[in-house]
């Protein structure tokens, strides 16, 4: 992973100076284990994949997630994203419905892979980024929160008028790490599971507020 990001000035500084830390040596290793001896997601070239779609530089979105899909040919290393060609899970199709409802009536999403968000400047971040197949939260708590909410803090502190869309109490819980004085807009709502969408997530215009602010900053739309 030391050579992922040569050409990415800001994320390598990060990356580098994370990679020579315990807890970070300690997770290497744990996964190098897991992924001998076990099914896991996404494939390990992967793993990274939100921080070398969305450069440092580009980035205006944050979307956090919690672990990545653990069923077979979903997780491609990007939060809610799947790869061309694969059935949309239940989260994905309720999140294409609300920017249906709140942006465009004829949108019609014709793949579940959500690279043109992540080239467009929202780093698409899961909290936790590997999982055993068919083990949800399998990889919870061996060092991948702390990894991330590293990236969190540094978005937070070095970079303002950032969107951080914050779906599910999971999600709410990184409202401590972000740094207020940086004028950055924070929307959160339920999260879009069938089981909690209705309880906020419909209806949120989280797509639209968040065009609306990027153009008020002087910033680029997102094509959503």
């Amino acid at each position: 992973m030391t050579n992922f990001f040569k050409r990415e000035y800001s994320w390598n500084i990060f990356l580098q100076r994370e990679y020579k830390k315990h807890y970070f040596q300690k997770l290497m290793n744990f996964l190098s284990i897991e992924y001998q001896n076990f099914t896991c997601y996404p494939k390990k070239k992967n793993i990274l994949l939100s921080l070398k779609y969305c450069s440092f530089q580009k980035l205006k979105v944050v979307l956090l997630g919690q672990d990545p899909y653990y069923n077979e040919n979903q997780a491609d290393g990007l939060c809610f994203s799947v790869p061309n060609g694969v059935v949309f899970p239940p989260s994905l199709k309720n999140i294409f419905t609300e920017i249906k409802n709140c942006l465009n009536p004829n949108y019609v999403p014709y793949s579940g892979s959500l690279v043109h968000w992540a080239k467009q400047g929202i780093l698409l971040l899961n909290s936790i980024l590997t999982v055993r197949k068919g083990h949800p939260h399998s990889h919870k708590n061996i060092g991948w929160e702390f990894f991330t909410d590293q990236i969190i803090r540094l978005i937070s502190n070095k970079k303002s008028h950032i969107v951080f869309l914050l779906w599910g109490k999971y999600a709410m819980k990184k409202y401590f790490l972000i740094n207020s004085f940086n004028h950055h807009y924070i929307l959160t709502t339920s999260h879009p599971s069938p089981l909690s969408a209705h309880l906020g997530f419909f209806g949120s215009q989280h797509f639209l507020k968040t065009n609306i602010f990027l153009k008020k900053m002087g910033k680029s739309i997102i094509y959503w």
